[in-house]
């Protein structure tokens, strides 16, 4: 059985500090847009997944929402903000389904 080198682990750095270290200190305007921009990649990967499981072209979801393909790409690279009107438009196109408990 191998046993870990705590000297090396102590060397690691957790990666909060290296996000305050690139990004700022959480609660600053830096860090809190690195953040915001993270969660709108999360999101626009699940989104773009999901189209393309379903097999759906850009062009076939942006007419389910009433909206142009190039709006689709944007969206799906994390090039644009979303509005909550075309979250849940894509949610329910896309056939995710959510409920405030």
């Amino acid at each position: 059985m191998k046993i870990l080198d705590t000297t090396k682990l102590a060397k690691l750095h957790s990666v909060d500090k290296l996000f305050t270290k690139k990004y700022g200190a959480k609660g600053t305007p830096s860090r809190d847009a690195f953040e915001e921009k993270a969660i709108v990649n999360y999101y626009s990967e699940i989104f773009r997944d999901k189209r393309k499981e379903l097999k759906l072209t850009q062009t076939e979801l942006a007419e389910r929402i009433g909206k142009k393909r190039a709006y689709v790409t944007l969206l799906e690279k994390g090039e644009t903000d979303m509005q909550l009107s075309t979250f849940f438009s894509l949610s329910n196109a896309l056939g995710f389904r959510f409920s405030l408990t």
